[in-house]
């Protein structure tokens, strides 16, 4: 049998954590981008480069070039989005997987572990974690490439997959997961009106 207290607890962790995420994105997203601070990225295309007269950027841009760090000191409002999908998009998507955790522990308290509604939860963790972490991936590699050719222009913009995409191995495994579970319900239900 299922140990419940620990199930629940584990899902109620899992919510709060979500709950504390969503709520750090919204804050940081909305600070970020009505403030009037700096934004910056990281680049590696000067690393090695020496070049005279300094970095080619835009006016208002500082570059450090021993760092290749970019600076925006008077951001327009698209720089401030882009800069908030580069910093924060995967706290988002951790937010988001946390709550169809907690989901799926809730409906397996309720309802029990073999069930087609836990079945159904861990399907949809499944597609939340495998199209989610490269939608993450690739809106954080275009923020950051889109910020960083607005500052500097003469940089290539090859957007680059940025993040984990290991976890669409265990968001696969869920997937799998989910429909053996649902064929396994079906055949208990078709078993007890045999019987």
């Amino acid at each position: 049998m299922v140990n419940t207290r620990l199930t629940r607890t584990v899902g109620s962790v899992s919510m709060l954590l979500a709950v504390v995420l969503g709520l750090a994105f919204l804050g940081q997203s909305t600070l970020r981008l009505f403030d009037d601070g700096t934004v910056c990225a990281k680049t590696g295309f000067w690393v090695n480069a020496k070049l005279d007269g300094g970095l080619p950027v835009v006016a208002g841009v500082e570059a450090s070039s021993s760092q290749a760090n970019l600076c925006q000191q008077d951001p327009s409002f698209a720089q401030r989005a882009a800069g908030v999908g580069d910093e924060l998009t995967w706290g988002l998507f951790a937010a988001v997987a946390l709550v169809m955790f907690a989901l799926l522990l809730r409906a397996i308290v309720d309802n029990g572990p073999f069930t087609d509604t836990a079945a159904r939860h861990l399907t949809r963790l499944g597609w939340a974690v495998t199209l989610g972490a490269p939608v993450a991936s690739l809106l954080t590699g275009w923020s950051h490439a889109w910020l960083v050719q607005s500052m500097a222009p003469t940089v290539g913009t090859d957007v680059q997959m940025d993040g984990p995409l290991e976890l669409i191995v265990p968001g696969l495994a869920a997937l799998i997961l989910g429909k053996i579970m649902r064929q396994g319900v079906a055949m208990r239900e078709d078993l007890e009106g045999t019987v």
